[in-house]
């Protein structure tokens, strides 16, 4: 049955596994969740969404963004909800006037250093900034507008040598979700992040395009982007999906699961699916890429059978 696409739950850090629970106040809502487990996944567990950019549950924590700062009381300052563990009988706020002030702050400074072609953007209608610059309330950015935002990240050119992705340095919020992806989810190690301030990028080597360094297109990367830097060449020709159906990825025995995301019946891209229990939102290149298969004319559409390696193929029911 085709569904709406319904993007999973991201809770912002891994889950935690102990045998102690921990109890706290967040907004007032009493919250338990096992010790070690971070302020921000402890709230979207409450249901409380607490703005962010670098933060996602497939990687580990990393405190960037300053996006998700938080108020506890009896401490000093805005920790960062997640970097920082629950503790027990611990009070937190996550949306005050402070709160509002310092986090438009923040996305200010981001947009101001941003290509604003939202509407005709890729990821136009599926971008965590797009979301956050909405969830903080920004109205006006004093820093640079229009011509001159992204002017420091415009005179990179955009890599197309991938034959399913491209990446667009001008649009790179140096969140380090993609590199995180490569090192944690993959283990591959191709990216990093090369210069410093305003020259900062990521990059797949020293002056290298994506084909010549060591990435193997397994999409990790693409997948923990926030933004349009890293999107998949299928989105660009064709536009965001509309809807979506969960299958498993026909290439091997592995039973890798997939969310199918299509306009009509035509397949826009295949999502590694969080819930699926033998790859846990991760894919090899063939499952996330190579799915053309599925509409070319040599498929094979029904169950074959045969007897020994030098007999026939026969369909059955």
């Amino acid at each position: 049955m085709l569904n709406h696409i319904k993007h999973d739950i991201d809770h912002g850090t891994p889950k935690r596994e102990s045998a102690e629970e921990v109890s706290l106040t967040i907004d007032g809502y009493k919250v338990h969740v096992p010790k070690g487990t971070s302020i921000m996944r402890a709230a979207m567990d409450a249901g409380i969404k607490v703005p962010k950019l670098c933060a996602t549950d497939t990687i580990e924590p990393f405190g960037s963004c300053r996006l998700c700062l938080v108020e506890i009381d009896g401490r000093k300052g805005f920790p960062a909800s997640c970097t920082t563990p629950v503790e027990s009988d611990m009070v937190v706020r996550t949306q005050t006037d402070s709160l509002q002030q310092l986090r438009k702050g923040v996305m200010e400074l981001y947009i101001s250093d941003h290509p604003l072609d939202c509407l005709t953007c890729s990821a136009n209608g599926n971008c965590e900034l797009q979301d956050m610059a909405g969830v903080t309330g920004l109205r006006n950015v004093r820093y640079g507008v229009g011509a001159q935002a992204g002017a420091h990240h415009c005179d990179a050119k955009k890599d197309e040598s991938n034959p399913y992705f491209t990446y667009d340095p001008s649009k790179c919020i140096v969140c380090n979700r993609c590199v995180r992806a490569c090192e944690e989810t993959q283990g591959t190690f191709a990216l990093t992040i090369s210069g410093r301030g305003f020259e900062s990028r990521v990059s797949p080597g020293q002056d290298q395009p994506f084909m010549d360094s060591e990435c193997v297109s397994c999409g990790a990367c693409v997948e923990a982007c926030p933004t349009a830097t890293l999107q998949e060449k299928s989105i660009i020709s064709l536009g965001q999906p509309e809807h979506s159906l969960i299958t498993t990825c026909a290439y091997c025995g592995v039973g890798c699961g997939f969310k199918a995301e299509m306009k009509g019946n035509t397949v826009v891209r295949m999502v590694p699916w969080k819930e699926g229990k033998a790859n846990e939102g991760h894919s090899c290149v063939k499952g996330r890429f190579a799915w053309g298969y599925a509409t070319h004319q040599d498929r094979i559409k029904t169950p074959m059978i045969r007897e020994s390696i030098s007999d026939p193929w026969q369909q059955v029911s």
